[in-house]
């Protein structure tokens, strides 16, 4: 099923996070999309918490990133998080990364599996999770 669900979060660039020359280091977009996936599922109302205590785990099986420009040391970016489809096992997010200047800097997907955390195997997305998104479906 299809959804239309938009979630933002902000972030700030560290020091820690940039090379030499004050930019981002590119792996460390894995980690903003991943707030700003974390914060989505919150803002539906759960939390990775309440799932891997139901025995749900959600890992990643598909990530596919776009590099536009490079976030740079002290930039404020707002990552904007949309959860498009859940289909049996699979949840899809698509994501956009922009600094503070509303430039996009960059794009990316990806997709997710339900899994138990018990066997480790798929299983279909939970119908608490399924409802709470009810109100998203893209008619």
């Amino acid at each position: 099923m299809e959804y239309l669900f938009t979630q933002e979060t902000k972030l700030r660039v560290r020091y820690g996070e940039t090379d030499q020359m004050g930019y981002c280091y590119y792996g460390n977009y894995a980690q903003y999309f991943e707030v700003g996936r974390v914060e989505a599922l919150r803002a539906v109302g759960m939390s990775y918490r309440d799932m891997e205590n139901d025995g749900i785990m959600l890992p990643v099986s598909e990530f596919t990133v776009k590099y536009l420009s490079p976030a740079l040391y002290d930039d404020e970016l707002t990552i904007t998080t949309r959860i498009t489809a859940v289909n049996g096992a699979r949840i899809e997010f698509e994501y956009e990364i922009s600094n503070q200047q509303n430039k996009k800097i960059s794009t990316a997907k990806t997709t997710l599996v339900f899994v138990s955390k018990e066997t480790m195997r798929p299983v279909q997305a939970p119908e608490n999770f399924l409802k709470l998104l009810h109100s998203y479906v893209k008619q």
